[in-house]
């Protein structure tokens, strides 16, 4: 899994941990192959990625990891989701679909072309989706034969105002936006996720972006995984929309090595 030319890389936490930090979506990168199939000029594609891609997100989970008492593990991914977006269903389940952003992305955040119509993406989702599900799986399952359960933190951010590709972009817009399952968020992850980002002027539940990632192997099936996504408004740490990070980078570091402390030790 930390093989350099992989498309996701993870990082040994204490083997005690529960904890994976899930960072989908923080890379920038497309693969020369990939790009061939984007029909947005290169400007385009920089303007897209700077709206699409939750910039410095895995620079927070990094400066997390490093304050925790238990340092917990960090599962990465290396590659942009323009290439394919591993937290999407990769079939009609994903409501995402009706905007063009299923697993492949097939319009941008302003619902214009991003691949060609008809495009078949299925090459992507089996050199791509389907070897990073299967890591994380892997991952999951490991905590769970290690330590007896798994609670995965997906560590994303988003656009202060709304983007046209949003289906639920008319709710709240909290500074932390916390996604929960009823079925993998107990209310003692979500209590200490909304104390650990009390400071930061409000959180709020499922919206803008509701729900949670579990790996389909245990989705729905095992209550000894826990989840809880943390949606972080952009303006609370950066420049919009694909610009610098400020001090507010260090302060979210702080509350969610406050997190995942508290949860690392239930």
């Amino acid at each position: 899994m930390n093989d350099t030319t992989a498309s996701y890389q993870l990082l040994p936490g204490a083997p005690g941990s529960p904890v994976i930090l899930h960072v989908p979506h923080s890379s920038r990168a497309v693969p020369a192959p990939v790009r061939q199939g984007i029909v947005l000029d290169d400007a385009a594609l920089e303007q897209e990625l700077d709206h699409i891609t939750d910039s410095h997100t895995a620079e927070i989970a990094a400066a997390a990891a490093a304050r925790c008492a238990t340092t917990p593990w960090r599962f990465v991914n290396r590659l942009s989701r323009l290439v394919v977006d591993p937290e999407r269903f990769p079939d009609e389940r994903e409501e995402m679909l009706s905007v063009g952003m299923g697993a492949v992305y097939t319009r941008t955040t302003h619902r214009e072309e991003l691949r060609p119509a008809g495009y078949d993406g299925r090459s992507l989702v089996e050199q791509y989706f389907e070897p990073y599900a299967a890591a994380m799986t892997a991952a999951v399952t490991e905590r769970l034969a290690a330590v007896g359960r798994a609670v995965i933190v997906d560590v994303h951010s988003y656009p202060t105002a709304p983007l046209p590709y949003e289906l639920h972009g008319d709710g709240p817009r909290p500074p932390v936006c916390l996604g929960s399952d009823d079925f993998h968020t107990p209310e003692e992850l979500r209590l200490a996720a909304e104390r650990a980002f009390a400071g930061f002027g409000g959180t709020g539940i499922n919206s803008p972006f509701a729900g949670t990632y579990v790996p389909l192997a245990h989705y729905g099936k095992d209550p000894r995984v826990g989840a809880l996504m943390v949606e972080i408004r952009r303006d609370v740490y950066m420049t919009e929309p694909g610009g610098p990070a400020g001090p507010g980078l260090d302060t979210l570091a702080d509350a969610l090595a406050e997190l995942v402390d508290a949860v690392s030790t239930v």
